[in-house]
Protein backbone atom coordinates (compact mmCIF):
# COMPACT_ATOMS: atom_id res chain seq x y z
CA UNK A 1 0.00 0.00 0.00
CA UNK A 2 1.93 3.47 -0.95
CA UNK A 3 0.50 6.74 0.34
CA UNK A 4 -0.39 9.54 -1.88
CA UNK A 5 2.05 12.39 -0.57
CA UNK A 6 -1.22 14.85 0.15
CA UNK A 7 -2.57 11.71 2.97
CA UNK A 8 1.14 11.56 4.36
CA UNK A 9 1.23 15.24 4.49
CA UNK A 10 -2.27 15.22 6.69
CA UNK A 11 -0.98 12.19 8.68
CA UNK A 12 2.43 14.44 9.39
CA UNK A 13 0.86 17.45 10.38
CA UNK A 14 -1.87 15.65 12.68
CA UNK A 15 0.55 13.95 14.45
CA UNK A 16 2.36 17.49 14.81
CA UNK A 17 -1.08 19.66 16.06
CA UNK A 18 -1.88 16.95 18.42
CA UNK A 19 1.44 16.42 19.84
CA UNK A 20 2.11 20.24 20.90
CA UNK A 21 0.83 21.40 24.38
CA UNK A 22 -0.31 24.77 25.14
CA UNK A 23 1.13 26.88 27.24
CA UNK A 24 -0.62 29.99 28.72
CA UNK A 25 1.55 33.17 29.55
CA UNK A 26 0.22 35.00 32.91
CA UNK A 27 1.38 38.86 33.56
CA UNK A 28 1.85 39.90 37.18
CA UNK A 29 2.45 43.53 37.94
CA UNK A 30 4.32 44.23 41.04
CA UNK A 31 4.48 47.73 42.03
CA UNK A 32 6.84 49.60 44.68
CA UNK A 33 7.02 53.15 46.19
CA UNK A 34 9.66 55.25 43.94
CA UNK A 35 12.52 55.82 46.15
CA UNK A 36 13.31 59.08 43.39
CA UNK A 37 10.38 60.71 42.83
CA UNK A 38 9.72 63.93 45.08
CA UNK A 39 6.58 66.11 45.28
CA UNK A 40 3.10 65.60 44.68
CA UNK A 41 2.55 62.98 42.05
CA UNK A 42 -0.12 64.72 39.31
CA UNK A 43 0.78 62.60 36.01
CA UNK A 44 1.25 58.93 35.16
CA UNK A 45 4.14 60.40 32.29
CA UNK A 46 6.16 62.07 35.23
CA UNK A 47 5.91 58.87 37.28
CA UNK A 48 6.93 56.48 35.30
CA UNK A 49 9.58 58.67 33.72
CA UNK A 50 11.33 58.40 36.91
CA UNK A 51 10.63 54.72 37.64
CA UNK A 52 11.93 53.97 34.07
CA UNK A 53 15.56 55.36 35.77
CA UNK A 54 14.90 52.85 38.82
CA UNK A 55 14.44 50.13 36.61
CA UNK A 56 11.04 49.71 36.17
CA UNK A 57 8.64 49.70 32.94
CA UNK A 58 6.00 51.99 34.35
CA UNK A 59 4.72 54.22 37.35
CA UNK A 60 1.34 55.04 38.87
CA UNK A 61 0.07 58.03 40.39
CA UNK A 62 -1.39 57.62 43.67
CA UNK A 63 1.83 58.46 45.27
CA UNK A 64 4.05 57.34 42.47
CA UNK A 65 4.54 53.65 42.42
CA UNK A 66 6.67 51.90 39.90
CA UNK A 67 5.55 48.87 37.88
CA UNK A 68 6.83 45.66 36.62
CA UNK A 69 5.42 43.29 34.80
CA UNK A 70 6.40 39.87 35.06
CA UNK A 71 5.13 37.02 32.72
CA UNK A 72 4.62 33.60 34.01
CA UNK A 73 4.70 30.51 31.96
CA UNK A 74 1.39 27.76 32.27
CA UNK A 75 2.04 24.54 31.28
Amino acid sequence: MVLSPKLLAAIVLLFLLGSNEMRVAVARECQSPSHRFKGPCARDANCASVCQTEGFSDGKCARCFCVKKWKIANG
